[in-house]
């Protein structure tokens, strides 16, 4: 059996004032060409379909007709789930029409996957709350996947009913988990656990989270969960969540993260984005391999000393979203930045790192006469702060903001 993992597609998401839809449906359909050329069975999508619960009707667009092309014409099953920026409701609300074309979707971990049957041979033959077992076509061995979209430790208790609110989430998804595995996942079948969670090896330092991910664990998000937790029947943990492709173990069971197939921080600047192909059989032959995505701008930060080294580099980098830092000794004109985006469409942000010298520093340090008017208090403080006399727009903002307070 083949299956290609995939994750974190963000639609819909913008860098800055940078929409990456275009790029998007390109890497969308470098994905549904990888599928077809590699002949999969099945296609697993592990969460955060959407970059925000509330997606544009091109990102939703974009996800159904991805969706249905992956599962070219009922012929593979396409299997995606709900993570931390997605809504439960809205991933499932078009469940109807996608099962007519073999496409499960599950926003919740105690969705019941109501039983279907094609006429491609693809069919549900059990279902559970947070469980399926799949029929593919051409393929003898069944496919059982455990299904565990995003929640947080009161989502999940809520799901389950869970009475008792001291039990730790941890144990909770093991026993959870250990229950399906145990009634479901024998060796006559091809076990997989789908799930959007943060999980590590236990003893193995944190890896690091794209700013925009840090929620899912630090503010009142799901904890980490650890491997150890994962049935040791199943063949593969499918995970998402985390943007680089990575294993979170690899020894005593197998789980990855298949990562995002663009850029989406600064901090996944130079990352090579992929999907991940699986190739197994019942006894646990475990083939994966790591299929490399060329679509999609790459994110670089750069690192500047002057507005002409800034340009020369801007110019080496010509397909890339851009970072740059400029250590410089003052902050930009409007003429230096206009030059800047004019040798490059795609900075996305100019991070001044102001470098004054000590002696300028001493200079500087001299004492103000406090009898002085305000207009002229502001432009010493301003100079002492940013190295240059404010322009008329920033006086003529303080201007107003003192005739509004004196009014």
């Amino acid at each position: 059996m083949k299956i290609l993992h995939t994750s974190d597609w963000h639609l819909g998401k913008r860098l800055g004032a940078y929409s990456r839809l275009p790029e998007q449906y390109e890497v969308c359909d470098e994905i549904c060409r990888i599928a077809d050329r590699e002949k999969v069975h099945a296609v697993v999508v592990a969460g955060d379909l959407f970059d925000s619960f509330n997606p544009s009707s091109e990102a939703v667009s974009l996800l159904y007709t991805t969706l249905k092309r992956l599962s070219a014409e009922g012929t593979r099953a396409v299997v995606a789930i709900a993570g931390n920026h997605d809504s439960p409701d809205r991933i499932e609300a078009p469940d109807v029409l996608a099962r007519e074309c073999g496409i499960v979707l599950s926003g919740y971990p105690n969705t019941y996957i109501q039983p279907f049957s094609l006429a491609t041979g693809l069919r549900i033959l059990r279902a559970d709350t947070g469980f399926i077992e799949i029929k593919l076509p051409q393929i003898t061995d069944p496919l059982r996947m455990i299904l565990t979209p995003y929640a947080n430790e009161y989502r999940f208790k809520t799901c389950f009913e869970e009475e008792d609110s001291s039990a730790a989430f941890q144990a909770l998804l093991q026993t959870h988990w250990q229950q399906r595995a145990d009634q479901y996942c024998d060796q006559a079948g091809i076990n997989i656990l789908l799930t959007h969670l943060f999980m590590v090896k236990k003893g193995m330092p944190l890896p690091e989270e794209p700013e925009e991910e840090k929620p899912i664990l630090y503010s009142g998000g799901a904890q980490v969960v650890y491997t150890s937790a994962i049935p040791r029947n199943l063949h593969y943990t499918a995970l998402g969540h985390l943007h680089k492709p990575h294993y979170a173990a690899k020894t005593e069971t197998i789980a990855r993260y298949a990562g995002s197939p663009l850029g989406y921080s600064f901090s996944e600047s130079d990352q090579t984005k992929s999907v991940t192909l699986i190739e197994t059989t019942p006894e646990k032959t475990l083939h994966i391999s790591e299929i490399p995505l060329t679509k999609g701008k790459i994110l670089r930060q750069l690192r500047a000393a002057s507005v002409e080294e800034a340009k020369t580099l801007l110019l080496a980098n010509p397909e890339a979203l851009i970072e740059l830092v400029l250590a410089i000794p003052a902050y930009l004109t409007a003429n230096e930045r206009k030059e800047l985006t004019a040798t490059h469409d795609g900075i996305v942000a100019i991070i001044p790192d102001i470098r004054v010298n000590a002696a300028e520093m001493e200079k500087k340090s001299i004492k103000i006469d406090l009898t002085q008017n305000t207009e002229t208090l502001f432009k010493h403080y301003f100079e002492t702060q940013k190295g240059q006399q404010p322009n008329d727009e920033i006086m003529d903002l303080f201007r107003e903001i003192l005739a509004r307070q004196n009014g």
